[in-house]
């Protein structure tokens, strides 16, 4: 392992940023403590500029290399938090009820201000690194707004990179996944407005629950039957919600959930026959179904040769051993691929020790790979932008 050497002096620094910014997680779009823990470390550090306030609570700095020119290289990090009640135990475990960074957003905020304090530090560059601190991945949509708000146009990059943690037990082993990394998605909410009575007297009703289930059962047939068997796809319910009595046959109900997809063209065809479904339940039932699709997220696209520079770089600090240049596609999302619809890079993961999952209330980040992910960005910015 070769951490770089102004990050291995602020190590202990950069594990202490990490815990605070823990015990402190903030939703998305309300990480005004985090942005401004952000801000006061970067001017520490000595960046060129700062801008705050983009994408919301949003925070993008700027580093000039020792010698003008050349492109400008973009890193960024997300910053919120999920809304979990955090059950680690921890002696740095969420203070704030009900919110957690279960996610390890703290860490790749770390991560990238580790970046910041070598790039400041040494500037063995040509050109600019820009820093991009996201405000709310999380499905709130922070990197649109950043990008709606005129990210690229105020600070153009050439390439773009991302780093996310992956707690698989494997410390420091860093992956990439060329071309198809990760799933576009949508997320749905379905309201079935019916008819209620009293529980004693199901006749006299049109029970939106029995509605719901047979809704669920023909959604769940969608992927096995109407999709084609090579393509991966997702359709999850995650939430039912409906009735407040015992012996009430409620008025309505809603169903929520996630589709994930590969193909732009399969979304379409898995979209179009939830509605058919819909619809086709509200003429069985003489009821009123009301679906609501919505992309939330567009399937991530690494480039194949900026893969293959990125992990030139990791190499150099974890080794070739410590390298996956093949990954699988994961069919988890990431909004960084709204970034890469933009300005080509890539995005890659980094193994840590522990093995309960992302967006678990028992999911910790090892903070060891804190300082081998912020000196991979860090080479990574050297090598894509080389001094004469």
């Amino acid at each position: 392992m070769k951490i770089l050497p102004e990050i291995d002096k602020i190590s202990n620094e950069l594990t202490n940023i990490f815990k605070d910014l823990h015990e402190h997680p903030e939703l998305g779009f309300e990480e005004v403590r985090t942005s401004k823990i952000v801000k006061e470390k970067l001017q520490d550090y000595g960046v060129d500029e700062i801008h705050t306030e983009i994408g919301k609570t949003g925070v993008v700095a700027v580093i000039n290399g020792k010698q003008q020119g050349g492109n400008q290289i973009g890193l960024r990090a997300d910053m919120d938090a999920l809304p979990i009640e955090e059950t680690t135990n921890l002696n740095y475990a969420s203070k704030n009820p009900g919110k957690m960074h279960a996610c390890g957003h703290d860490g790749h905020t770390t991560m990238l201000l580790g970046a910041a304090k070598h790039l400041c530090e040494t500037r063995n560059f040509k050109g600019k690194a820009v820093l991009i601190f996201q405000p709310a991945e999380e499905g709130m949509g922070g990197a649109r707004l950043m990008l709606e708000e005129g990210l690229f146009q105020k600070f153009p990059c050439s390439e773009i990179y991302g780093i996310h943690n992956s707690p698989n037990g494997r410390h420091s082993e860093i992956s990439i996944c060329k071309g198809k990394a990760m799933a576009g998605a949508s997320f749905f909410d379905i309201k079935i407005n019916a008819k209620g009575s009293h529980a004693a007297m199901p006749h006299q009703s049109i029970d939106p629950i029995i509605i719901c289930s047979n809704l669920i059962d023909q959604m769940q047939a969608i992927v096995s039957r109407n999709t084609p068997p090579l393509e991966s796809v997702v359709l999850s319910i995650t939430q039912i919600h409906s009735g407040s009595a015992y012996n009430v046959i409620p008025e309505e109900a809603k169903l929520c959930g996630t589709i994930r997809y590969f193909s732009n063209e399969v979304y379409a065809l898995v979209e179009e026959r939830v509605k058919a479904i819909c619809k086709g339940l509200e003429t069985a039932y003489n009821v009123e179904v009301i679906p609501d699709l919505r992309n939330t997220f567009d399937v991530l696209n690494n480039d194949d040769q900026l893969s293959d520079f990125y992990m030139d770089a990791a190499e150099e600090i974890v080794g070739g051993d410590n390298i996956i240049r093949d990954a699988e596609p994961a069919t988890g999302s990431e909004d960084f691929a709204d970034m890469l619809k933009h300005v080509k890079g890539a995005y890659c993961r980094i193994g840590h020790k522990g093995t309960q999952p992302l967006h678990s209330p028992k999911f910790i980040l090892d903070p060891e790979i804190i300082p081998v992910g912020a000196s991979v960005l860090a080479r990574l910015v050297e090598k894509q932008l080389p001094t004469d």
